[in-house]
């Protein structure tokens, strides 16, 4: 059976060349797969720290109880920026996730491209570091020892990701703009 939606003036080498990249994006999906399988290396972490704070919750200090909660929050950001990534990335460049509309489909999937996976990507990490920064504030008004040193940087990286974010949203922007012209 021939292909009729084959350009008569295209050479066979060029379009089995243009079929072959096409079909390599398939060599993306292993990514995705250890992505997720980091997903429940994640959840184990999480799991872990939760268990073992458990029996020593009634006396833990207010400041103790707070990072506890920090630090689970901080495991669970990195699980939704894993997800972001997982079905962001599988499905702007491997395939579309066919999940014949299931109630339960995020209804993000699908509609965040490339510069919105970059923006959603930037907030998460943000966040994160925002949540180390307080962690390391909490732990120094509580006495214990951080040194001058890893708060310093704990704030200048926390202040590279929010200006990156902010340089990352102009860009965006500006091509934007550029595009409506």
């Amino acid at each position: 059976m021939a292909d009729d939606t084959r350009p008569a003036n295209k050479p066979r080498l060029e379009l089995l060349l243009e079929g072959g990249l096409f079909h390599a994006r398939w060599l993306m999906a292993p990514f995705y797969v250890g992505l997720v399988v980091a997903l429940g290396g994640l959840l184990f972490v999480f799991a872990r720290k939760l268990l073992f704070a458990l029996p020593t919750i009634g006396g833990m200090s207010a400041e103790e109880a707070i990072l506890l909660v920090l630090s689970l929050i901080d495991l669970s950001l990195a699980g939704n920026l894993l997800l972001i990534v997982i079905f962001s990335g599988y499905e702007n460049f491997v395939s579309k996730i066919d999940t014949a509309n299931h109630e339960d489909r995020p209804s993000w999937i699908g509609t965040v491209d490339f510069s919105g996976l970059k923006m959603k990507l930037i907030a998460s990490i943000v966040a994160i570091s925002a949540i180390s920064l307080l962690k390391a504030f909490m732990q120094l008004s509580e006495g214990e020892g951080v040194s001058e040193r890893s708060l310093l940087w704990l704030v200048v990286i926390h202040i590279t990701f929010v200006v990156s974010g902010v340089l990352l949203a102009l860009m965006d922007w500006l091509a934007a703009r550029a595009d409506h012209h």
